[in-house]
C-alpha cells in the first residue's frame, strides 16, 4: 500500500510516523517551505487521547523525545474573574504513567519532534487530486505529481482535499476572535502571575463575554538552556489568549501587527488587575497573532473512497475543550488501525474509520463550540451580566463544596479521554 499525505501538521505526522512503523509506504507533502513556517509558539495541551495516539504511533525513541521537550506539567485549574480574584482551583490528577494525564507542550517544539525521522516534502502547494483505476494522483502547484493506494488530506481548516471530496462542507464563523502572545517567563513576570496559575492553567471570565487563559511553560532545559531539537527556539514563557464577540473588536484586528495587538489588548481591559495588564504590556510583539474562530457544520456520510480526511480538514473546533489537536492525534492512530487491521477490503476499513471518526469528531465540533461561540449568554448586552453572575456562583459553590469539586475535577478528565482506552 502507498498512502500520500497531505499536510505535515500534528495528526498528518502523527498518522506518517504510524504507517512507516506498519511498514506501509507513505510520502508526506507539505506546502510550507521549511520546517519552522507558518508556526506560532503557543502551548498544545495534550491529553490522554493524545499521548496514547502519540505512544502507539511513534517510534519509542520519537515518543520519549516528545516527554523530554514538554514543559513542566500543570497541576491546577484555576478560575479568576479580571481582578484575579480566585473563583474555583481545581488540583489536576498527578499521571498514573507516561500517558494518562495532562502535558504541556509549544506547538513549534511539537512539530519538530514529529519531524524527526520523517522525510517531508516541503514547498508543495497541493491543488486537486484524480482517482484512476484504484488508485489517485495528487497533483502540486510546482507541476509535480503523486500517485498512491490512499491520499489523506490533513491540510487544515483550510483543505483544498476537503474542498474536492465535500464542496458542500462549510467551516463558519464562530462569532469570535481571540488575540494570542507570549511574555519570557523570568522572576519580574512570574510575580504578576496568580496564586494557584503557576504551575498550571488560569482561565478569566470577565465582563462583556471577555475570556482570558493562562499557561505558564517551563521546560527541562531551564530559562538559559537550549531545546534539544536544532530548529527549535523555545524558552521559558507565559502564553496568553484573550477571546470576546467580534464585535468588542474594531474593524479589521485580524490585520493588526504585534504591537497594535498589544495595544488593542490593553485597551479592551482597561479595570483589570494592574499586574496582568503589565504583563500584557511586557508581550514579545512577534508573538503576537490574532484569529477569527470558526467551526466546522456537521456533514452526513459521504461515499467511500480512496480519499480520506483527518483533524481540522474535516472536523475543525473551537478551542473551547481543548481538544483540537487531540482529536486529530485520534484520528491518526485510528487510521493506522484500520489500515493495518488487514480484515476485509481496504474499502470497508476506511468506511469504518470514517463513521467512527464523525461520531465522535463532530461531537466534540459541538461541545467545543457550546463552551466557546458567539451565541453564549455572556456576549448579549445586559442579560450577559446575569449569565456571568451564574457563572461565577456556580464556581464559588463548586469551591466550597468537596464533593462538587471532585465532580468537577473528575469531569476536565474524562472530557480529555481519560476514561478511554482508544
Amino acid at each position: 500500500m502507498r498512502v500520500i499525505v497531505i499536510g505535515g501538521g500534528t495528526g498528518g505526522m502523527c498518522l506518517a510516523h504510524g504507517l512507516r512503523r506498519a511498514g506501509i509506504d507513505v510520502q508526506v507533502f507539505e506546502r510550507h517551505r521549511t520546517r519552522t513556517d507558518g508556526l506560532h509558539g503557543y502551548r498544545v495541551g495534550i491529553d490522554p487521547d493524545g499521548s496514547r495516539a502519540l505512544k502507539a504511533c511513534l517510534p519509542p525513541e520519537v515518543y520519549d523525545l516528545f516527554r523530554r521537550t514538554c514543559a513542566a506539567p500543570p497541576e491546577t485549574f484555576a478560575f479568576l474573574d479580571e481582578r484575579l480574584r480566585h473563583t474555583l482551583t481545581v488540583p489536576l490528577r498527578p499521571p498514573a504513567d507516561d500517558v494518562n494525564d495532562e502535558k504541556s507542550v509549544s506547538r513549534m517544539t511539537l512539530r519538530q519532534v514529529l519531524y524527526t525521522g520523517i522525510e517531508v516534502r516541503f514547498g508543495r502547494e497541493f491543488t486537486h487530486y484524480e482517482q484512476h483505476d484504484g488508485t489517485v494522483t495528487a497533483h502540486f502547484a510546482d507541476g509535480s505529481t503523486a500517485t498512491g493506494d490512499l491520499l489523506v488530506g490533513a491540510d487544515g481548516t483550510n483543505s483544498r482535499v476537503r474542498a474536492q471530496l465535500l464542496p458542500h462542507a462549510r467551516v463558519e464563523d464562530s462569532g469570535v476572535v481571540a488575540i494570542g502572545g507570549k511574555v519570557a517567563l523570568t522572576a519580574q513576570t512570574r510575580a504578576l502571575l496568580p496564586e494557584g496559575v503557576f504551575p498550571g492553567i488560569g482561565l478569566i471570565l470577565a465582563p462583556h463575554g471577555l475570556a482570558c487563559i493562562l499557561h505558564v511553560m517551563e521546560f527541562p532545559w531551564g530559562p538559559g538552556g537550549a531545546s534539544p531539537l536544532p530548529d527549535d527556539p523555545t524558552r521559558d514563557h507565559v502564553n496568553w489568549g484573550i477571546s470576546a464577540h467580534r464585535d468588542r473588536f474594531p474593524e479589521g484586528v485580524t490585520g493588526f501587527a504585534g504591537p497594535r495587538l498589544v495595544e488593542q489588548t490593553l485597551a479592551m481591559t482597561p479595570r483589570w488587575d494592574p499586574g496582568l495588564r503589565r504583563l500584557f504590556a511586557a508581550t514579545d510583539p512577534a508573538s503576537c497573532f490574532p484569529i477569527t474562530i470558526r467551526t466546522s457544520v456537521p456533514v452526513p456520510a459521504w461515499p467511500v473512497g480512496n480519499v480520506t480526511l483527518l483533524g481540522d480538514a474535516i472536523h475543525t473546533m473551537t478551542p473551547g475543550q481543548g481538544v483540537g489537536a487531540n482529536t486529530a492525534l485520534r484520528d491518526a492512530r485510528n487510521l493506522v488501525r484500520a489500515l493495518t487491521s488487514g480484515e476485509g477490503p481496504l474499502s470497508g476499513r476506511i468506511e469504518g474509520y470514517e463513521r467512527r471518526m464523525r461520531d465522535y469528531g463532530f461531537a466534540a465540533v459541538a461541545a467545543s463550540k457550546a463552551r466557546t461561540g458567539g451565541d453564549q449568554l455572556v456576549h448579549r448586552p445586559v442579560i450577559g451580566r446575569l449569565a456571568l453572575a451564574g457563572q461565577r456562583a456556580f464556581l464559588r459553590a463548586t469551591d466550597r463544596v468537596p464533593a462538587l469539586k471532585r465532580k468537577f475535577e473528575a469531569s476536565l478528565y474524562t472530557t480529555r479521554g481519560g476514561d478511554r482506552e482508544d
